[in-house]
Order: structure tokens, then sequence, then C-alpha cells
């Protein structure tokens, strides 16, 4: 197996626009380089093999994290590092900075980007499950026009987005009013900082009877796109959380999850995780929301 990857043409450009141009004119045959922790693997074992690369790092502004409006902008270009220490962060949305540890170790976050692991949008990975969980929002942009798509639309299959060859992701936005306080990241990985087989991250908020009010509960590793449990949310809902009610939600999930087996786990092995991490995600969440958003 080849270790080096095909030959290419490199571009460095100065803005975002200069960008869009040399995506437009390489048609399908560009890739935008970023961190390159995905993008470099895969070109090196020629399982792609791109003519053009556009390298971004050099692009000022693809790096703010800012609040505006209600709204948490993140630049694609904000490497996961940040989304680890920001303080801005970890007060309007922790559950981004709780899941960010669990991305490979230290020299991979200080490179990878939220935005390249959005587009690379491998199933199991931590940002897109957070980023679903909250139901943040894609800014997309081309030559000829900028559109906003709802996470929950952005993946379409394995490794694959609603993105066109053509455009770049520039922002993800994150929606912060009315973020429930109770929130929740786990998984499950053979090492420290391998891919996990499963994770689940949790979104509960309660009302002052510890009846919860709402929820989101999202599952990776479990299938081609993270997974949005809807029977867990009629299950929840109205209720107040007890090891009865766990019980049922460990188990809808495991009937609502349809994961594939390779070589690291079995589809009985998954669907046995997502149970597991699916409570050990609703039992935290549920815990920090009656504490008011504390640690738990």
């Amino acid at each position: 197996m080849s270790v080096k990857p095909a030959s290419f043409d490199y571009y460095r450009p100065d803005t975002v626009d200069e960008a869009l141009q040399l995506l437009d004119e390489a048609e399908d045959e560009g890739k935008i380089l970023a961190g390159g922790q995905s993008l470099v693997p895969i070109m090196n074992m020629r399982l792609a093999t791109p003519q053009c690369i556009i390298d971004v790092n050099g692009l000022n502004g693809l790096d703010t994290i800012r609040y505006e409006s209600g709204l948490m902008k993140i630049g694609a270009l904000s490497r996961q590092r940040c989304l680890e220490q920001n303080n801005l962060v970890k007060e309007k949305v922790p559950l981004i900075a709780e899941a960010a540890p669990f991305i490979g170790h230290t020299q991979t976050r200080n490179r990878g980007t939220i935005g390249g692991s959005l587009v690379h949008a491998d199933p199991s990975a931590e940002i897109p499950l957070s980023l679903l969980v909250l139901d943040a929002q894609a800014v997309i942009r081309s030559c000829d026009e900028e559109r906003t798509v709802p996470v929950s639309d952005f993946f379409v299959t394995y490794l694959t987005t609603d993105i066109m060859p053509n455009e770049m992701l520039t922002e993800i936005q994150i929606p912060t009013e009315g973020i429930p306080q109770g929130y929740a990241f786990v998984e499950f990985s053979r090492r420290h900082g391998d891919f996990a087989l499963v994770d689940a991250a949790c979104l509960i908020d309660t009302d002052e009877q510890r009846r919860i009010t709402s929820v989101r509960l999202a599952l990776g590793g479990v299938d081609a796109i993270p997974v949005l449990s809807e029977d867990a949310t009629e299950l929840l809902v109205g209720e107040k959380l007890s090891s009865r009610l766990l019980e049922e939600v460990g188990r809808a999930v495991q009937a609502e999850v349809d994961p594939d087996e390779d070589l690291h786990a079995s589809r009985e092995y998954r669907r046995h995780l997502a149970g597991v991490f699916a409570k050990r995600a609703v039992r935290l969440a549920y815990q920090r929301a009656i504490q008011g958003g504390g640690t738990g």
C-alpha cells in the first residue's frame, strides 16, 4: 500500500473569494486543506487523489469564535484545541468543550479544525455529533451564493455531505437561546485517542418538579450518519428520570439504531454499546439539568 499521495497542484490563496474561484475552476478535482488530519492520511493511502489542493490556512477571519445576536459563530478554521479551551465556548456551548478532548490526541486537536471534522462527516466523530444535538447550522459559500444548512440536513451518508465540489464551509452557527442546561457527551473507544466505537450526546431541560421538558439525544457510530433518537424523546418528555425509564430508553435506542459490522466491532456489540452509552448520557445530562447546569 502506498504511503505517499499522488501528484497534485498546490495553491495557497489569500482570500476566501480566491479560494472559491480556485474550487470553481477545479470542478470536482479540488480539495480544501485545513487541518489535514483526515485528508492527508486518505491521500497518502491513495483513497483520494485530488488534482488540486487549496490550502486555506492563510485565510483571515475563518478562525474567529464570537457571540452575536443569540448565535455562537465559530469559524470553520477554528482549531479543535481552541474549542476545548475557549472560555466563550465553555460558557455558551459547554457540550462542545466537553466533547473536544475525546478527539484524537493534543497534537491532533492542535491542527484539526471544526470545519474539517464536520465536512469529513465520520459518523462516529465527536464534532458532527455534538453539532447535530445543538441544532447547529452550516454556512456554505460558493462563488455565486451563500447558503445556510441545518446540520440535521447536512449529512447524506457515510463521509458524504450536502456540500458541493465548488463550495466551502466558512462558519458554524449555534443558536444559544433556550439551550438546555443539562448536557453530556460520552463515548467508548478501545484506547483514548482511537476512533469511537459508539458515542452519545444529550441535552436535557427540566421543570421545577424535575420533569423533563425537552431532550435531544444523538448517537454516533451506529449508522452511516449520526442519529437523533426520536424514540428517546417520546419516552422522556414529561417524565422524571427513573431507573425503569432509563432502561426503557436503552432498549428503545438499541431497537432504533442500525450499526454496521467491521473489524472493530460486531453489529450486536455496537447495538449493545448504543444502549449503554445512551443511558449514561441521559443520566448525566439529567443530573446537570436538575442541578442548574453544574458539572454533576
